[in-house]
């Protein structure tokens, strides 16, 4: 029987690290003077947020893949010029930019939509449409003190004309999962409250997102959804998301990553990323654009 290659069980020896930057936190929008004093250290220390023990994690080129970095404000990462100083550096770079309809309500201290679309175009233009992820995320249902309930999504189209100009072409979306933290939150807004769409619901919008997307030639793909996914119907172009995505950095960087999934996260739920190091703090580095649905706005904030 001749031997079939899988890329997807392959191994390298001493593979490279991809560094996420970050989950827990937006560090180009807060944290880059930091982030680049430990690059220039040439370690991070990282404390697992569960049982609080630290790490050092290797930061230099010659340990490190890729950078990923998860914004929803590049506007200080782009006036320091970063991201040219770490290419010069020797390190890829990838971003996971966070781009939703304007609602002050849900997303209070992020710029201005137009600020937000003009930032995608200079990092598209600097390090190339095909390095960047645009995340619409979350979905979100919520109820006023009229009982009116309603949605996000009303300037997705709008976005995705921008984003498709550029030559964006991966949507990531899912929709707010409610954690109890966000509950608690919203104990202080009166009339307020999320809401939760039945199955069929979900899978009607994911379902207008992909026409309206695969029109403007993005691939629209589901974060932690496995359920929305799996009731979508055959011969869908909606596909897992991988956030962190290893075999599209090996694809455009070339060298030795893993690409291993990341048992770290959600994979029952449909997470799609490959193994990373996260860098990023909850409690240390405290994101200030406390977003109302986010799982990293403690709560008390």
């Amino acid at each position: 029987m001749p031997f079939i290659f899988n890329p997807s069980t392959f191994e390298p020896l001493n593979p490279k690290i991809v560094i996420s930057a970050s989950r827990r936190t937006d560090i180009p929008a807060f944290y880059m003077p930091w982030f680049m004093d430990r690059i220039k250290s040439g370690f991070f220390e990282v404390i697992n947020p569960y049982n609080q023990q630290s790490r050092e994690v290797p930061a230099t080129p010659a340990d490190v893949h890729t950078i990923v970095f998860w914004s929803k404000n590049f506007h200080l990462f782009l006036k320091e010029n970063c991201g040219k100083k770490l290419q010069k550096a020797g390190y890829n770079l990838f971003f996971n930019f966070t781009i939703n309809s304007e609602s002050p309500q849900l997303e209070p201290h992020v710029p201005p939509l137009d600020v937000r679309l003009d930032q995608l175009k200079q990092l598209c233009d600097q390090f190339g449409s095909g390095e960047v992820n645009w995340r619409f995320d979350p979905i979100c249902f919520f109820k006023t003190r009229d009982g009116i309930i309603r949605d996000n999504l009303n300037e997705l189209g709008l976005i995705a004309e921008k984003a498709a100009e550029l030559g964006i072409k991966r949507c990531i979306t899912s929709f707010l999962d409610p954690y109890p933290k966000i509950k608690k939150r919203l104990a202080s807004l009166p009339g307020f409250s999320f809401s939760d769409p039945q199955l069929k619901t979900k899978k009607e919008i994911i379902l207008k997102m992909e026409q309206a997307l695969t029109a403007a030639k993005i691939n629209l793909k589901l974060c932690c959804e496995k359920e929305v996914l799996d009731a979508l119907p055959a011969g869908t172009s909606v596909t897992e998301s991988s956030c962190i995505p290893n075999d599209l950095l090996a694809e455009h960087f070339g060298g030795a990553l893993s690409l291993k999934k990341d048992t770290g996260q959600r994979i029952q739920q449909g997470c799609g990323c490959k193994v990373s190091v996260d860098i990023g703090s909850y409690h240390l580095h405290p994101c200030y654009h406390n977003c109302l649905f986010c799982y990293a706005n403690p709560a008390s904030r």
